[in-house]
């Protein structure tokens, strides 16, 4: 596939495929169902579900976009860091997640779905922070770095089981895994790998590029079997268990309510600068500090654009790789998988949106398709999607008293921001 020189009026095209992309994805159509009325899952159409979003005064529910379009079904070969991929925020922290330790649970949540269901439905990144806990490993929220009872989900090995149950169905699809890493055991996050399975998956650490270079094409990564890339916060991880150190491979904006605001896409304070290039990966979070579920379609619709435009232009016109939200089912109708599609349009093969693109085409060389046709593609090299999202109750729901609440709420935010 022949790619062209972007120039200097790059992020200005990026910025106006953008804007001229946004209102063309909220059309319904008698094809794809797309923001018609509903009253079940089974009246919307493939990829779709019944939502609604009554932040935005959409009380009603209507046909909303569900499932990802997987890039590497329409354009392969390219290398590992030219595609965006979906990122679920603490993917294990489950609203209705059973409790396993006999405890109340007093957390945030930041999911709806199970780890299985985020990956039939296109995440292909999940954020998971990992603790010591009870002579195991556990995901879990936690206060200056240990896990409690009311702040615990589950082992970690049942969700890595998930990961690697999927992978073993889906030969053909790379799985990104990012810890935010409090385990302190002995060679406990490589035993915990292993096993659950994913060891054989691992891509190995001495083969990342590590000064800025292209990754491997996905198809190299998919023959020989290092679809399975995990990065930890911890730095003494790389050298002690060959697992590597996040910030040495990408640079990350800030996460929670200063990673929201408009206009602005600075780098975290671990992070090298956006526009950094000595490193090729680029991880955009957008998600608020305080996760709250009927909030997140509306910052998924025409803010998460705009804010995917701001990123682009402080990273040096450079697209994100992963794009990291809560509740990332939600939204006004096409939400995040719009935009990642966007994003995958731009960077592939320079159309404003991924579904057309054309392999082996020119660069700039887009098919015409029916602009809101948001429907995601499921060609059989990429799997099949059938998963659906499960809207439970209200994630900030919980069974204990208001005083108790208000006396721990500080305590909630310091643990969650750390």
């Amino acid at each position: 596939m022949k790619l062209c020189n972007r120039g200097a009026d790059g992020h200005r095209i990026f910025i106006l495929l953008f804007l001229i992309s946004i209102p063309l994805f909220f059309i319904p159509t008698a094809n794809t169902q797309l923001l018609d009325s509903c009253s079940t899952a089974a009246d919307c159409g493939s990829g779709l579900y019944c939502g609604n979003c009554p932040s935005l005064g959409k009380t009603q529910p209507f046909c909303t976009r569900g499932q990802a379009t997987i890039p590497t079904s329409i354009v392969s070969g390219l290398p590992f860091n030219k595609y965006t991929w979906l990122m679920t925020h603490n993917a294990f922290s489950i609203v209705d997640a059973p409790l396993l330790t006999g405890s109340q649970r007093i957390t945030f949540y930041n999911q709806e779905d199970s780890v299985t269901n985020q990956l039939t439905n296109g995440v292909r990144g999940l954020m998971l922070d990992m603790y010591d806990f009870q002579n195991d490993i556990w995901l879990c929220h936690s206060f200056r770095g240990q896990c409690y009872n009311f702040t615990s989900f589950e082992p970690a090995i049942n969700t890595l089981k998930e990961v690697e149950a999927f992978m073993t169905k889906n030969p053909s699809e790379i799985v990104t895994i990012i810890i935010e890493d409090y385990v302190h055991s002995p060679k406990g996050l490589t035993r915990v790998f292993s096993d659950a399975g994913l060891d054989k998956y691992w891509y190995p650490v001495e083969k990342m590029p590590k000064k800025g270079q292209n990754w491997p094409t996905v198809n190299d990564m998919v023959q020989n079997n290092h679809r399975l890339l995990v990065f930890t916060s911890d730095s003494s991880k790389e050298s002690g268990e060959g697992i590597a150190y996040q910030w040495r491979y990408m640079v990350e904006n800030e996460s929670g309510d200063p990673g929201v605001v408009p206009g602005s896409c600075s780098n975290r304070k671990e992070s090298k600068p956006l526009n950094s290039r000595s490193s090729s990966l680029f991880l955009m979070n957008y998600f608020p500090t305080i996760p709250v579920q009927n909030e997140a379609c509306k910052e998924h619709s025409s803010p998460l654009a705009d804010m995917a435009g701001t990123c682009y232009k402080s990273a040096g016109n450079v697209i994100p790789n992963f794009v990291a939200v809560n509740f990332y089912m939600r939204s006004d109708g096409g939400g995040v998988f719009d935009v990642v599609d966007r994003m995958n349009g731009q960077s592939l093969c320079g159309c404003s949106t991924v579904t057309s693109c054309q392999a082996g085409a020119p660069f700039g060389s887009c098919k015409t398709i029916n602009a809101s046709n948001t429907t995601p593609a499921t060609p059989g090299s990429a799997g099949s999607f059938s998963g659906s999202v499960q809207l439970t109750g209200a994630a900030s729901t919980v069974n204990i008293p208001s005083i108790f609440v208000l006396c721990l709420f500080p305590f909630l935010i310091t643990f969650y921001l750390l």
